[in-house]
């Protein structure tokens, strides 16, 4: 089932992915989306930095029924019907579940860990997703459990790809993907550097954008 998830997973650049999960369209952190982009049965966004919350992607793809999850200074940025989360925080739609954790810097001013932005697991047909959001190497990541891990591995917002490397043998994920890398900061190097640290030991793919 990991597999058959796994294809359903498109990336879309930087940290935006969408997930055709088999009881809904799952959008993470929408960005320059693609015309035609298919409506979202659930929009999660990570926190209030544009790259991140673009309310012209989210309205885009948003429908009267779509359900929005973000922290508090993105819900209000993006307007309407939002459910704001704050890291403990869990809800489900159909048969998907989603757990809101944390995310933030240790060493680096850009997210700090006051402003309680988020990362997400989110739990399709006994499949576990974890998508990290802006952060470093945290000490909450030894709890979190996911069969799919979506990790930042451009360094300077973010961890590095050696940092992402030690989160991902934290988490132990069946296949760890990078992410941030490609715009704005970051690049393909980052990204094989990822995958040559956890040669052998965690199943790295890197995904084209979609």
């Amino acid at each position: 089932m990991i597999e058959k998830i796994f294809s359903k997973i498109h990336w879309l650049g930087h940290d935006s992915f969408r997930i055709d999960a088999p009881s809904g369209t799952i959008y993470i952190d929408p960005y320059e989306l693609p015309e035609n982009s298919p409506p979202a049965d659930v929009v999660l966004v990570t926190h209030e930095h544009f790259d991140h919350c673009s309310p012209g992607d989210i309205a885009s793809i948003r429908t009267d029924a779509t359900m929005v999850l973000t922290a508090k200074d993105a819900a209000a940025k993006i307007g309407g019907d939002v459910r704001i989360m704050k890291p403990g925080d869990s809800t489900e739609l159909a048969s998907m579940r989603f757990a809101a954790v944390p995310a933030y810097n240790v060493d680096k001013p850009f997210h700090p860990q006051s402003n309680g932005w988020l990362g997400f697991v989110i739990e399709t047909e006994g499949v576990r997703i974890y998508h990290a959001g802006d952060t470093d190497f945290i000490p909450e990541m030894a709890s979190i459990s996911a069969d799919i891990a979506l990790l930042p591995v451009s360094g300077t917002y973010v961890m590095d790809a050696r940092e992402a490397v030690e989160a991902a043998l934290a988490i132990g994920p069946a296949i760890a993907v990078p992410m941030h890398f490609g715009a704005i900061v970051g690049s393909r190097r980052d990204a094989e550097d990822f995958r040559q640290g956890l040669k052998g030991r965690v199943d790295v793919r890197i995904l084209e954008h979609s």
